[in-house]
Parts: structure tokens; C-alpha cells; sequence
């Protein structure tokens, strides 16, 4: 065991006790308001010694992080310490949390939008409470409604436990999610309290968040490596172009990439078998329109068939009388340099010759099957 610091919310100093290879699955405990990060070191070196990076961090003006300077121990102070430790962590961990900390880590998880973690874990109590709790810190109940919103949106596994024999297993979260485990902890008076406790959160991660990472090879199903392809964070852009009739054909392509500065070559591969396919393979001329985060719903309108995709959008025409869509992030209007086969796509390569950008925008942006943005530290 070391131990670390981390940036809060407001430049807030976090101690925190780290365990295991960093390079290992990691898993982030947050004890409740009012308990220490020591609550967690049997768990912590439990995990550990099961393949796990493991922190288990104090929260502000508790154990050893320090006390605000602004006071401020409000719900979404505590919630931006857990915004600020995510950011400084090299991969998505699993939270595990206690009372309070559960609650308002499922509220930054199921309020950020992309996945800021790879699993939840949400313990209505655990330990021993060793400090005071600031006058002005959220009551559980005060938490509840908020809580049930954000864990209608979150998307990771999560299992939530009853620290005793009781009944108070989170089920007014219920309503939420059917797909919420749930699991009963023995009291904490019986001798195998401890290991049962580590042995349910091993068992969990083992089966929803597996240490070992997928492989796929030759004949393997194909979704595997759609998979990992998509580990692979894009951009989003919509290729457009006019057809010898004189209408607008546009779609939506991830796979773009600059080629050459000299001369000024880009390329993007559109689907084989999309519906203005044919339209592009004709046309001279074509233009690449980057999105930005606002045009999501633009790119689902040019992501489907059978829809009038210029009804709706605002556009222009340059020189090449190819659409240009309005407020776009940047938009590249080409020359069709080379056309290369590229199995069930088409490897389009265009000469670029005319380029306007937004540099004060920022992009949309897709990863693993989602959309998603940019986050800054």
C-alpha cells in the first residue's frame, strides 16, 4: 500500500490509499460522509490480492484531505472531488460507495453522460463513522429522487448491498433499473462478515467486470471485433455530395483521417451498400462536414434511410455545387483524387481545396457505439 493525492473539486487536496499494478482493472472506494478511507483497507487489499488496482480515497475535510477553503461540503462539491479523481485516472474504474458516497456517486455517474466508470457498487452502510459530518453535508433522503433520475441513465453494471440482515437494500432505487443486483451482506456481529463482504464484491467484478481482456481471432464472432475497432475514439462527419440528376446525397461516416499535407489529401471510407454509394462513386467532387458536439441529432439524420435529409438541414453551395452543411465544426471540399476497394467499404480519397473551420466549436465525438464529448481537466 502507498499512499497518493488527488486535485479536488476548487484545488481540494485527497489523500488516498493505493494498492496493486496501476496497469491492473482499478476500483475507487468512497467511504460515507463522516467515515475515513480506512474503513476500506481489508476490502482494498482483498481486491488487490485478486488482480485489482485498488484507491481508496478520504473525502474532503475528512482523514487526511483537506478542509475547504470556501467551506463547502454541499452535494455538488463532494460531486465534483469524484468528477475531479475520474479525470486523473489513466482508465473508467469501479466505483464503490457507502451511504451518502453511494448515492452521489450514481448521481455523477448517470448526470455526465458518457460512462465515467465501468461498474457501480452501492453499500447502504459499511464501518465505522469516526468524524463529524459538516452541518451543511446532504442528507440521504435529500439524495433519494436525484439518485433514482441519474441511475435510470447509467448503463454499467451495478449491484447494491445491505450492510446487515435488514431489508434496506436501496429498493426505493427499484423503480430505476430491474437489471440492479442486489445482494445481503450477514451482520456485521458474524465471525465471516469481512470475508463475505470481499468475496461478493470479487465475485461481481470477476463475472460483469472481467479482469481479462476480450480477444478475437479468425472466425471468431465478428462483434468482437466491431468491438475493439471501436475502442478507437472518432470524430463524427456527414460526406456529402451532388448526383448527376442534380440532388444532394449525404451520409454519416466515422472513419475519416487526414492522408498528406502535400498535396493536401484526406480520405473516408462510406459504407459499400449505403443508399448514396452510387451518387458518391459518380460524383467529381465531394465535401466532408466535421460535426460538432450540438449536431448529434444531425447525425442521426444522415445516419438513416429512407429520410429527406436536406429538408431539414441548412446548407450552401460553393464553387463545386456540393452541399456544405451550415455551423458544422469544419467542412473540406475535394476533388475525388482515387477510389480503392475496401471490402464492404470504399476507400474515397479527395483532394482538398476548399477548408472553413470553427475553432472556438468542439467536436462531437464517438467511442465504443456512443456519442460522446470532450472532457477538460
Amino acid at each position: 500500500m502507498a499512499e497518493t493525492h488527488f486535485e479536488g473539486f476548487g484545488g481540494v487536496r485527497l489523500s488516498a490509499d493505493e494498492w496493486g499494478t496501476r496497469h491492473s482493472p482499478t476500483v475507487l472506494f468512497l467511504p460515507d460522509i463522516g467515515q475515513v478511507r480506512g474503513i476500506w483497507h481489508d476490502a482494498a487489499a482483498a481486491l488487490a490480492g485478486a488482480g485489482r488496482h485498488v484507491i481508496a480515497v478520504d473525502l474532503r475535510g475528512s482523514g487526511a484531505s483537506e478542509e475547504p477553503g470556501d467551506r463547502r461540503y454541499d452535494a455538488d462539491a463532494f460531486i465534483g472531488d469524484l468528477y475531479a479523481v475520474l479525470g486523473q485516472l489513466s482508465s473508467r474504474p469501479v466505483v464503490v460507495g457507502a451511504g451518502r458516497s453511494a448515492r452521489l456517486a450514481a448521481i455523477a455517474l448517470g448526470e455526465a453522460g458518457p460512462d465515467l466508470a465501468s461498474g457501480l457498487v452501492l453499500v447502504e452502510r459499511y464501518g465505522a463513522y469516526s468524524s463529524s459530518v459538516p452541518d451543511d453535508a446532504p442528507a440521504s433522503g435529500a439524495l433519494d429522487e436525484r439518485t433514482r433520475q441519474a441511475l435510470e441513465r447509467i448503463t454499467t453494471p451495478i449491484l447494491q448491498v445491505s450492510a446487515n440482515d435488514s431489508e434496506a437494500r436501496f429498493d426505493r432505487f427499484a423503480s430505476a433499473r430491474t437489471d440492479i443486483e442486489a445482494e445481503a451482506m450477514l451482520a456485521p456481529s458474524h465471525p465471516d462478515h469481512e470475508e463475505h463482504f470481499h468475496a461478493m464484491l470479487v465475485e461481481f467484478l470477476e463475472r460483469r467486470v472481467p479482469r481479462t481482456a476480450d480477444e478475437y481471432v479468425t472466425g471468431v464472432d465478428p462483434r468482437t471485433l466491431r468491438d475493439a475497432l471501436g475502442t478507437f475514439a472518432t470524430g463524427v462527419t456527414i460526406v456529402t455530395a451532388t448526383a448527376p440528376d442534380g440532388s444532394h446525397v449525404g451520409l454519416t461516416a466515422n472513419s475519416f483521417t487526414s492522408v498528406s499535407l502535400d498535396p493536401p489529401l484526406l480520405l473516408v471510407c462510406p459504407a459499400r451498400n449505403a443508399g448514396s454509394m452510387a451518387a458518391l462513386e459518380q460524383a467529381e467532387h465531394f465535401a466532408v462536414n466535421v460535426l460538432h458536439i450540438g449536431q448529434q441529432s444531425v447525425s442521426n439524420l444522415f445516419a438513416m434511410k429512407g429520410e429527406d435529409r436536406f429538408a431539414e438541414t441548412e446548407f450552401e453551395l460553393w464553387d463545386r455545387g456540393v452541399p456544405i452543411l451550415d455551423n458544422a465544426l469544419a467542412n473540406f471540399e475535394c476533388r475525388k483524387y482515387a477510389e480503392y476497394d475496401g471490402g464492404d467499404h470504399v476507400i474515397l480519397v479527395g483532394e482538398v481545396e476548399r477548408v472553413r473551420y470553427a475553432p472556438q466549436r468542439d467536436p462531437l465525438l464517438y467511442f465504443r457505439g456512443k456519442y460522446r464529448r470532450l472532457h477538460f481537466g
